[in-house]
């Protein structure tokens, strides 16, 4: 359980100006690879939480939203360009892009949607050879770094 009024996940946009807060675990998460997720998340395909609004708010700033389809809208943060959210206009529920929560890894994906346009490299990844970013870069180059990311908590 969690203290009346705190939320359960908290999460905004890589600068700050955008934070949000959720009341209850999501309805759903989900990863979609239809081309317009595609180009509004600038990735191989999109990942969101699917939450009712009454336990969503927007708890610093408010996002700029772009309608990319007659059907829905896109929130974004203005200031640094981070995509936040994808809601059917009107709508009771809103979908927030899982990796703008600060605990991305409480947020998994159990379906997917749009496979249609899913790019046929995107199953083999998991085997591709990997990283840390600190053996990319080394500890020197590490070392000289300045991070301007909102830390992952208010």
């Amino acid at each position: 359980m969690t203290e009346a009024g705190k939320p359960v996940l908290t999460g905004g946009c890589q600068c700050g100006a955008v934070r949000f807060g959720v009341m209850t675990a999501p309805n759903r998460v989900s990863i979609c690879h239809c081309r317009m997720c595609q180009k509004a998340s600038g990735a191989p395909f999109a990942s969101f939480a699917d939450i009712n609004k009454t336990d969503f708010a927007w708890t610093k700033g408010k996002p700029s939203f772009f309608r990319s389809s007659s059907i829905a809208e896109r929130g974004f943060c203005a200031a640094c360009g981070t995509p936040l959210s994808f809601g059917r206009i009107d709508g009771d529920r809103i979908e927030i892009m899982t990796g703008a929560f600060d605990r991305p890894d409480h947020v998994v994906p159990t379906r997917q949607f749009g496979t249609e346009s899913r790019l046929g490299w995107v199953v083999g990844i998991a085997n591709l050879p990997s990283q840390t970013t600190q053996q990319n870069y080394g500890p020197e180059k590490m070392a000289t770094i300045v991070s301007h990311q909102h830390p992952d908590h208010d």
